[in-house]
């Protein structure tokens, strides 16, 4: 069995993407001492929009932390972990094909 072109650079960006959302996450628990999550938003004006952006790229991460401990703790159904799962994995491939263009640009490719 072979992989096509297509479908490893879309594992290798779906992989950055993954990554880069968690690294994004843990940065800002590192920085603000308390774990990103979508209430960023809930405090409106200026602040929500400064966490736009951050929450743009850690999205994926927060999502699958929230669904393995709600899966763990609350015992959600399977379905709507997958289905999580999937919504987290198509957001991380979208950031991770933003972040390898961003890097293709600064690097004049």
């Amino acid at each position: 069995m072979t992989l096509s072109p297509a479908a490893v650079d879309s594992l290798r960006t779906l992989c950055i993407g993954l990554a880069l959302s968690g690294l994004i996450a843990s940065a800002f628990e590192l920085l603000a001492a308390r774990r990103a999550s979508f209430t960023l938003l809930e405090r409106g004006g200026f602040s929500a929009v400064a966490a736009l952006p951050l929450l743009a790229f850690s999205a994926p991460f927060i999502i699958l932390r929230n669904t393995v401990r709600g899966r763990r703790i609350e015992g959600r159904p399977f379905p709507f972990v997958m289905l999580a799962t999937m919504i987290a994995c198509g957001w991380g491939l979208l950031s991770g094909r933003v972040a390898l263009n961003l890097a293709a640009m600064i690097a004049g490719v």
